[in-house]
């Protein structure tokens, strides 16, 4: 490992690389990170404690990450993005640059954002989605640039969120419609 400043107790698998690239700043990870193999972390990336990868995950410069975050196997999070404590990355999801993800949120599998509003057809500032604190949002549904999922809000499995996601709502369907969220859903998730 080359340009990395770990805390305590932390377990790096053969076959990662941590601290890629050519960067002032080194890759600093916190107590008890757990990094898996086919992994590569940038230097120049913040992370927390109780850090978590599953395996051939990507984390690209100029990201900040909280504490006690999972980020599942195959995960990309491009650079420039911050990301709060207590959040969960399944397996498959695609983080993309300026994206910014608060506290205690669950983002499903194969979830992907977006922050390009007219990919190569014109030149446009990139702009990742917002996801507010305790917001879920489900398996294999896409967020598209610069929209904001509200504070416990719940996107549905498969939705396509078009338009800001108000707090304390369900958005579900293709473009995404919002609707009030189900009792068994209200209330932040329980990551924390």
């Amino acid at each position: 490992m080359r340009n990395v400043v770990c805390g305590d107790r932390c377990t790096i698998d053969d076959d990662t690389i941590v601290g890629y690239g050519e960067f002032d700043a080194p890759a600093r990870l916190g107590d008890d990170a757990t990094v898996r193999a086919g992994t590569i972390v940038y230097a120049d990336v913040t992370i927390g404690d109780e850090f978590t990868t599953g395996h051939d995950v990507l984390v690209r410069e100029e990201t900040t990450i909280g504490d006690d975050v999972l980020v599942g196997t195959k995960t990309v999070i491009d650079g420039r993005t911050t990301i709060g404590s207590h959040v969960s990355l399944q397996t498959n999801v695609y983080v993309p640059t300026d994206t910014t993800i608060g506290d205690n949120v669950f983002v499903g599998p194969g979830a992907v954002l977006t922050n390009d509003e007219y990919p190569i057809r014109t030149e446009a500032d990139l702009v990742g989605p917002t996801i507010d604190d305790g917001a879920s949002i489900g398996a294999n549904a896409t967020l598209l640039p610069g929209v904001t999922v509200g504070e416990n809000a719940f996107v549905a499995a498969g939705s396509v969120v078009t338009d800001d996601v108000p707090p304390d709502t369900l958005a579900v369907g293709s473009p995404a419609r919002t609707q009030t969220l189900p009792e068994p859903l209200e209330g932040p998730n329980q990551l924390a």
